[in-house]
């Protein structure tokens, strides 16, 4: 039996080579991870976040397209962006903001209101915004999480705020069609939000799912961002949601 190498012109091709991916939420954690997978897969990148230092760096590293820091809840700031942004684009990944695990009876309306809604609303900002600019057949790509699926006193209201999102991306790839609608359902992911949502308890809880997860070790930003450009690069696939977590519903 004779083994061969594969020749250089039968490799695979950058699957997004000549396409733009823009990350809302790009300098840090599951955007920038997910933002060097594409540059990895031949795309150019443009990210988005809060911190022009962080947005700086990582556009370095990356060798981005272009940045633009701005508060991705700031719906003028969006139009803006979107304006400014040359056409076309593929794919618009949204991980900006984080989850609140306030206990509902602390909660003013207001709070109730932004906790529910607020993720909801800032992706139909980017919606109306990029879509005239999207080619058919690119990706809103939404994130979500799977641990709000459980009912308990440590959640609060992002169990309900959970709820929202899966049905949101079903109406919502209807409407944007032929543009994709997806979302993917992250448990815990190592990143530097979890690191400040949990404090001096990190290692603990690194420690617990190692244990516990049917996949013996934590998920990464890395694990998701692979999912993430599948997702992208596969054009029969939308209005779905996608989960990402190594087994933690079924044991946490």
């Amino acid at each position: 039996m004779t083994s061969a190498t594969t020749p250089a012109s039968a490799r695979r091709e950058p699957e997004l080579a000549g396409q733009t991916v823009v990350l809302i939420g790009g300098s840090s954690g599951i955007g920038l991870e997910t933002a060097r997978r594409a540059r990895a897969d031949g795309a150019d990148v443009i990210l988005t976040g809060r911190n022009q230092d962080r947005l700086t760096q990582a556009a370095l590293e990356l060798g981005a397209q272009r940045t633009a820091a701005f508060d991705a809840n700031d719906a003028a700031s969006m139009q803006r962006f979107f304006q400014d942004l040359p056409a076309p684009i593929d794919h618009v990944m949204v991980t900006a903001g984080g989850p609140s695990y306030r206990p509902l009876l602390e909660m003013d309306p207001a709070e109730v209101s932004q906790a529910l809604s607020g993720h909801v609303v800032q992706v139909l900002e980017v919606a109306r915004n990029a879509a005239g600019k999207m080619r058919p057949g690119g990706t809103l790509l939404l994130m979500g999480g799977t641990g709000g699926r459980r009912i308990s006193h440590g959640n609060g209201i992002f169990s309900a705020a959970t709820a929202v999102l899966p049905p949101f991306t079903a109406t919502l790839a209807l409407e944007l069609a032929p543009v994709r609608v997806n979302l993917i359902a992250a448990g815990f992911v190592d990143t530097p939000l979890s690191a400040s949502l949990l404090g001096d308890q990190l290692e603990e809880r690194r420690d617990e799912l190692r244990a516990t997860l049917p996949i013996g070790r934590v998920v990464g930003p890395a694990d998701v961002a692979a999912l993430a450009v599948h997702i992208m690069t596969n054009t029969a696939l939308t209005g779905a949601t996608f989960d990402i977590d190594g087994g933690q519903q079924f044991v946490d």
